[in-house]
């Protein structure tokens, strides 16, 4: 069996993943935005508690603002999703992921977005080897159509990486959704599905996008 965890210190390990295997671009980036420019406001059944606010000065012209307390890093949770944020001197790096473990707590997928820029977020999907590679990994939000494959971009020694992008309807569709269905394909041939909880992530998503003006 497996349980979805959001990690508080997720953001940490993964980057730490990435780096240990030469590969760039899994902390996030830094950047603003309105959070209204995203997607439509959550409006399920499920939607989520307004995270918790923090009242902080406003900043001086060309200075970020500082996490909440002044603390130099934080991490919350937000249902299954995690959100974490790092503070290194003028640097703020802001994320949101999930960690999905077996009971013996060997890690079976872990995707993380980066903080939102315009209208598209970012982000890494790290799956367990074993996959055919040339399949590629298609994405659907519950019963909703499957997106085109995305290529693998690469694999190290935690696992193989699908970088992927998505739109202003996807991310809507995904505040709106319960499951994101990631297809993949064993190398024997068989169908390798995993699926991601999309509870919490609308807020957790916000929260980002907040913590990181």
């Amino acid at each position: 069996m497996m349980s979805k965890r959001a990690h508080p210190v997720v953001m940490f390990a993964l980057a730490a993943l990435l780096f240990a295997g030469g590969a760039t671009g899994w902390l996030v980036s830094e950047g603003a935005i309105s959070t209204s420019s995203i997607a439509a406001p959550i409006t399920d059944s499920h939607s989520d508690p307004a995270p918790q606010r923090f009242e902080t000065a406003e900043p001086q012209a060309g200075t970020p603002s500082a996490l909440p307390g002044g603390a130099s890093s934080l991490s919350e949770t937000y249902k299954d999703w995690s959100v974490a944020c790092v503070q290194q001197g003028n640097r703020k790096r802001c994320s949101l992921s999930q960690i999905q473990s077996r009971q013996d707590g060997q890690r079976v997928l872990a995707i993380e977005f980066n903080t939102p820029s315009g209208n598209s977020v970012s982000g890494t999907i790290a799956l367990p080897f074993g996959l055919a590679l040339d399949a590629g990994v298609s994405f659907q939000i519950d019963e909703r159509p499957s997106l085109p494959p995305s290529r693998f971009r690469t694999c190290v020694p935690a696992g193989c990486l699908v970088t992927v992008s998505f739109e202003a309807p996807m991310i809507s569709a995904m505040r709106s959704g319960t499951v994101l269905k990631v297809k993949a394909t064993a190398d024997g041939g068989a169908a390798a599905p995993f699926s991601v909880s999309l509870q919490g992530f609308g807020t957790a998503l916000d929260r980002v996008a907040a913590l990181s003006r």
